[in-house]
């Protein structure tokens, strides 16, 4: 320790990282986590008891509340009692964490989660004032307003930069994150989460990851004071070499070398002998995070301030499992919908609430699959736990629509019987108003009673209102306030189906509309128009060529909603596939991926840009046509947009359906978003982040990811007067970054000359350890679009966003209710 030119103190955070399903099964990984805590309990008893002396100054953080949750429904009255004494004596300490989260989870969610242990620290009279967290390489803003809101005053923050990277150019260094609001976390941005034992603190459970060096660093090593002394040497000069502000530091520790590891009281052991040794010089003590950060606040420091989203690099395995995904949204949605109907929990009760927040919770937990997933996708324990991890967006998806159903039941809604009405409610559980094309469904044998025709009118009025025909159902418009309601009643009626021949409309008798109408009818002026090369409504002028959709005009200012910059036409679809050597050798598919590093694509990625090949009109009417655009790109079969044009609003639904096909080397899919408001100045890009809408490139700390972000609901183009809207309801990845391979930004290195391209990036298999293999399967993704100049602030654009991802919620009524 001759080198060093201070004091040092070393604050050993000890503590399991939770992974659930990288190595083990997932009800094994719980099982293991219970009986970690009992473990440390009986460290905690023995220590007391007088029998482990040298393990005297142990301390065993709880990572995530899950686990200390799953050990309190089993634990006995003994063992609660003792486990809350040993947190009370400061044995054992809690983290405000619940688990490890990607950025699926929306603010309600968050707000539940972070209120767990915090709730039982305060029944157990100790309070629970910080978090950390483990792997995962960012939050959203939304993420630090939930802690403090729950009343987390501190974060730490331990990154795990494989295919990620650390915030603000250094770790291990503080800083204040302020939160929308104004409040404000302090946060360590600490290194990885078992650096620990590769400074040698765990005996037998040593490694090398971080650290390369000249030892042969397996877990047992026969020369552990030798590593652990060169290591802490090596590694406390660096820091002073690279002036590091403090004469302490804090790093994790493992009782095992894995992910899922037990506490280790042995651990104490290493730190009393090198105290022994070397406490002159470097002093180590064990540490709760709480106590960590109070030694922190007391010193006479300036500690930085930033605002904004701190994007997660990781936040792209949502991807891998695209279908699983939606259906987790759509269950994420649902739940919202319950909440807002059944505020008071009159109906659906808080266990059933608690059993869907579980199913959502364990879905955007980190861990998308076992380690083994890309080299050996056949492998037992793969396909096992790939088939639970998937199975949790189901049963959320399963027990909220359950849940609607129970609500729907109890405030009037109809089950199947003879003579049903077709009577329906429609409901809008959004807070902001909106109007919205309405399906009123009946089942297929019920079709006959509409065979002549029908009409549809609002019960409140009385008046018949204009709807179109679909299959086995009719579309109206509704227009609703937050939270009103309205009932609708279809009834049969005769309508003539004639038709006669227009002396107008240069359509040829094989149907095909490839030539402009020279006299346009007064009689269709408002309908949709669907030639080959365009579709129109009273609002927009869709222009397509081969290339795609490359024009896309607002009728009612002239502008041009698509950006002049655009690399590819809208909905495009882009594919990358990064070739291995040997495609059918496991090793080279591994390899191709394991270099990638922030790039999410190799050196030698080959892309493919899909281009149109048929158009179809599929329907017109009275609210609303579709067409089909066909489109021929590699990497799928099938790759078709369906575009609903509205006849009485400006908004655009798109359907992408695809085929795609089934491929084991590194992939991407990409879908072009080249739009824009409008507005020649001072447009402003901003996205929905769970608790507060953000400036992507702007909103952001120093230092982080600028390629691709996590959302909730959608995004929107907020200009001087005009605003457009994209509501993306199946798909959480949006693409900013060039997608050429090469030195990755990050936020403050941008300037104004560089690339930013707008994309969803529904699609990826890239990563070389836990992703899904293969993307392989029939998909459809859905884009609401709509530009207005009554959303002209962020708020209201995103809130739009919000409430036509969600639509409005329709249920068959029953005849007297």
């Amino acid at each position: 320790m001759n080198k060093l030119n201070r004091k040092w103190r070393i604050f050993v955070i000890h503590h399991s990282h939770t992974d659930i399903g990288y190595t083990e099964r997932q009800e094994r990984i719980e099982q293991y986590h219970v009986d970690f805590i009992r473990q440390a309990l009986n460290i905690s008893k023995e220590i007391r008891m007088g029998k482990r002396n040298e393990w005297k100054g142990f301390k065993w953080t709880c990572e995530t509340f899950w686990a200390v949750e799953q050990f309190l429904k089993e634990a006995t009255e003994e063992e609660k009692h003792d486990f809350a004494e040993a947190i009370r004596h400061g044995d054992i300490a809690l983290s405000g964490t619940y688990l490890n989260m990607t950025e699926l989870a929306d603010e309600d969610l968050l707000r539940t989660i972070h209120s767990k242990a915090v709730q039982y620290g305060q029944s157990i009279g100790s309070p629970v004032d910080a978090a950390m967290t483990a792997d995962i390489n960012g939050y959203s803003w939304g993420y630090a307003k939930s802690l403090v809101n729950a009343g987390i005053r501190y974060l730490f923050s331990c990154i795990h930069t494989h295919h990620g990277m650390f915030p603000l150019g250094r770790k291990q260094i503080p800083f204040w994150w302020e939160t929308s609001e104004g409040d404000r976390l302090l946060v360590w941005n600490g290194e990885h989460y078992m650096f620990g034992n590769e400074l040698g603190l765990c005996p037998d459970g040593v490694g090398s990851y971080m650290i390369r060096d000249e030892f042969h660093t397996p877990a047992i090593v026969d020369n552990h004071n030798e590593i652990m002394s060169t290591r802490m040497e090596r590694y406390l000069s660096k820091l002073e070499e690279e002036q590091y502000p403090f004469d302490f530091v804090p790093v994790m520790v493992s009782g095992l070398a894995t992910d899922n590891g037990s506490p280790n009281g042995d651990i104490m052991k290493v730190i009393h002998s090198w105290n022994a040794e070397h406490g002159d010089k470097v002093e180590i003590q064990m540490s709760s995070l709480s106590e960590f950060f109070q030694h922190l606040e007391q010193q006479n420091s300036e500690i930085p301030v930033y605002r904004g989203d701190w994007p997660d690099w990781w936040s792209d395995g949502v991807c891998s499992t695209p279908m699983q995904t939606q259906i987790y949204r759509d269950a994420q949605r649902t739940l919202r919908k319950i909440k807002r109907l059944d505020p008071q929990q009159q109906f659906i009760s808080l266990s059933e609430l608690d059993e869907i927040e579980h199913q959502l919770v364990m879905y955007a937990e980190h861990t998308w699959g076992y380690h083994a997933s890309i080299h050996s996708p056949w492998d037992w324990n793969v396909q096992m736990l790939e088939v639970r991890k998937l199975a949790y967006a189901a049963n959320a998806s399963r027990l909220a629509h359950h849940a609607l159903d129970k609500l729907s039941n109890v405030k009037g809604g109809s089950l199947l019987h003879p003579g049903r009405a077709f009577r329906y409610q429609v409901i809008n559980t959004e807070p902001s108003v909106s109007k919205q094309l309405v399906e009123l469904k009946w089942d297929g044998f019920e079709h006959e009673n509409f065979k002549n025709g029908l009409e549809v009118i609002e019960e409140q009025s009385g008046q018949a209102v204009p709807h179109q025909m679909g299959n086995q159902c009719v579309t109206v418009e509704v227009e609703l306030e937050p939270e009103e309601q309205k009932h609708y009643l279809i009834r049969p009626t005769k309508v003539s189906k004639a038709r006669t021949t227009s002396n107008l409309k240069l359509v040829g008798a094989d149907t095909i509309y490839d030539i402009q109408d020279m006299y346009p009818s007064s009689s269709e002026k408002e309908l949709i128009t669907i030639s080959e090369h365009s579709a129109e409504s009273p609002f927009v002028k869709i222009n397509w060529t081969e290339e795609g959709i490359v024009s896309w005009i607002n009728k009612e200012t002239g502008e041009e909603l698509i950006h002049q910059h655009r690399k590819h036409g809208a909905f495009t679809p882009v594919y990358e596939l990064t070739p291995a050597v040997d495609p059918k050798n496991p090793s080279s598919i591994f390899t191709a991926r394991s270099t990638m590093g922030r790039n999410r694509k190799g050196l030698n990625v080959k892309r493919s840009v899909g281009r149109l090949k048929k158009t179809k009109a599929v329907s017109s009417g009275p609210l609303y046509g579709v067409v089909e655009l066909q489109f021929e790109v590699s990497g799928m079969s099938y790759y078709s947009l369906f575009l609903k044009l509205y006849t009485n609003s400006s908004r655009v639904d798109v359907a992408v359906r695809l085929h795609k096909d089934s491929v084991w080397e590194p992939e991407n899919v990409y879908i072009s978003l080249p739009f824009t408001s409008g507005a020649k100045d001072n447009e402003t890009l901003w996205l929905d982040k769970a608790g507060a809408p953000v400036r992507p490139w702007v909103d952001q700390l120093p230092g982080t990811l600028l390629d691709y972000y996590c959302i909730q609901e959608g995004l929107a183009l907020v200009g001087e007067n005009h605003s457009l809207m994209i509501a993306t309801p199946d798909t959480p990845l949006v693409q900013l970054g060039s997608l050429e391979h090469g030195k990755r930004l990050l936020h403050t290195q941008q300037g104004e000359e560089h690339e930013c391209q707008l994309y969803a990036w529904v699609m990826s298999n890239y990563w070389e350890t836990n992703f899904k293999a293969t993307l392989g399967g029939f998909y459809e993704f859905r884009y609401f679009i709509e530009w207005s100049k009554d959303h002209a602030s962020a708020e209201r654009a995103i809130g739009h966003c919000k409430a036509i991802s969600s639509g409005f919620t329709v249920w068959r009524m029953k005849s007297d209710s």
